[in-house]
């Protein structure tokens, strides 16, 4: 048991579990939580945020669990749409993901509070709203316990109207994560305006969401322009819609230095960082630089370390057939599900190594990047003050309903000037 007394933790287990992981898994000893425990520990740490890793394999979920138990953290395991949805490329998807948590947390008697976040739910037209109505319940039936409703790919108005539409569908005491500015980098930028748009429009409609992100200069995948998260414009932001406290949510983090991730963590709002890309790299046993960002060779190869991550056989395994398919070092990532029996498959000495340098990076940013140790029993505290799993809203109805009709809010969206950049898929 980390830091922490054990009699809250059992009073937070009996109260804080939502009810869709405790119908799921009535006889666990894993304390699953809604993301608002997890966010509202890092608030009260101040100048804090923790990891929400991405699980695109077991073995990934399990260096990520064995590291927050180390750090005395809370923590996040996420899947995306597009790696986990119904067209998923991994093998960890909505629908197992909180059993796989739940599971591997009883099996190495992890104690700290983990929410189980679905990641990028994208929205890009009225196909995808209406297959929602459907898929978001059943997802929370399958016990994800925290949801980012991602409609940035349309224009701002369908954004927020899309994520008004969608926001019945979960339950209240799930934590909320919106989302403004398609996350690619140096185009289209997320501007002030907008997010006070998107959130200034939720909260008319009593909605409150827990984190938003921003396209503030990162990317998903292979950080390779050297651009990175603009900390200013991120802080500019958070200060333009402080008074509706909702807190950052910073995606692609893989490919940013230290000491930018420190300055996030230290100058702005954010809580929540994604990591995908990096863990996926680590895991393999590929070599990366202190951040997590891949190293490539001259030719643009992946450079995979002898005696570490998978075996040597399987990695030019794994290499013949990206080949084969024609996939350069960008969609090595559809590489997850096909090989993950395989990996599993793998000797226990070779399984462990993978598990265990995931395990030593991501302490190594909770504990020396993110400052999110012995943030555990800060979860556990919300919860037992709250005395149940719904923490409730941070903010509190500031707008004026009748001021963000439909009409209104198209009206409103007008006036904006924003740049949604270049078109394409920017999901994970």
């Amino acid at each position: 048991m980390p830091v922490g007394s054990a009699a809250d933790f059992d009073k937070a287990l009996s109260v804080g579990r939502p009810p869709n992981v405790a119908r799921l898994f009535p006889h666990s000893r894993a304390l699953i939580v809604s993301g608002k425990a997890i966010d509202r520990a890092l608030l009260t740490k101040s100048k804090a945020m923790t990891m929400a890793a991405n699980g695109r394999s077991e073995l990934v979920i399990r260096g990520a669990l064995r590291a927050a138990q180390r750090a005395n953290a809370g923590l996040l395991i996420e899947i995306a749409k597009s790696e986990g949805g119904a067209k998923a490329y991994c093998a960890i998807n909505y629908w197992n993901m909180a059993r796989t948590v739940d599971a591997l947390m009883n099996e190495m008697g992890i104690t700290v509070p983990v929410a189980v976040h679905a990641d990028h739910y994208g929205i890009k037209g009225e196909k995808d709203i209406e297959a929602a109505r459907t898929e978001i319940p059943s997802m929370f039936d399958a016990g994800i316990t925290s949801i980012a409703i991602d409609a940035s790919h349309l224009p701002d108005a369908d954004n927020l109207l899309a994520s008004i539409e969608l926001n019945r569908y979960v339950p209240k005491w799930a934590s909320l994560e919106t989302e403004v500015g398609e996350i690619k980098g140096k185009q289209g930028l997320s501007t002030p305006d907008e997010a006070l748009f998107l959130v200034q429009g939720l909260n008319a409609h009593g909605i409150f969401p827990d984190w938003i992100a921003l396209n503030n200069g990162t990317v998903h995948g292979l950080e390779e322009s050297g651009q990175g998260i603009q900390v200013g414009l991120t802080a500019e932001i958070h200060e333009a819609i402080a008074c509706y406290e909702v807190s950052g949510a910073q995606h692609g983090t893989s490919g940013n230095s230290s000491e930018r991730l420190r300055a996030i963590a230290e100058q702005t709002r954010t809580t929540k960082a994604n990591y995908a890309t990096g863990l996926q790299f680590i895991s393999w046993g590929v070599g990366v630089n202190d951040y997590g960002n891949a190293v490539l060779d001259a030719e643009g190869n992946f450079k995979k370390v002898a005696g570490e991550g998978m075996g040597e056989e399987l990695w030019a395994e794994m290499v013949a057939y990206a080949e084969k398919q024609g996939w350069k070092s960008g969609d090595f990532k559809k590489l997850n599900l096909p090989f993950e029996n395989k990996l599993l498959g793998q000797p226990r000495e070779i399984r462990e190594r993978m598990v265990k340098r995931v395990e030593d990076f991501v302490y190594h940013m909770l504990t020396n990047v993110f400052n999110a140790g012995d943030t555990a029993p800060l979860a556990i505290d919300a919860i037992l003050r709250a005395g149940s799993y719904d923490l409730g809203p941070k903010a509190s109805r500031l707008e004026d309903p009748a001021a963000w009709t439909p009409e209104k809010i198209r009206e409103r969206a007008a006036g904006i000037s924003s740049d949604k950049g270049q078109a394409g898929n920017f999901e994970d």
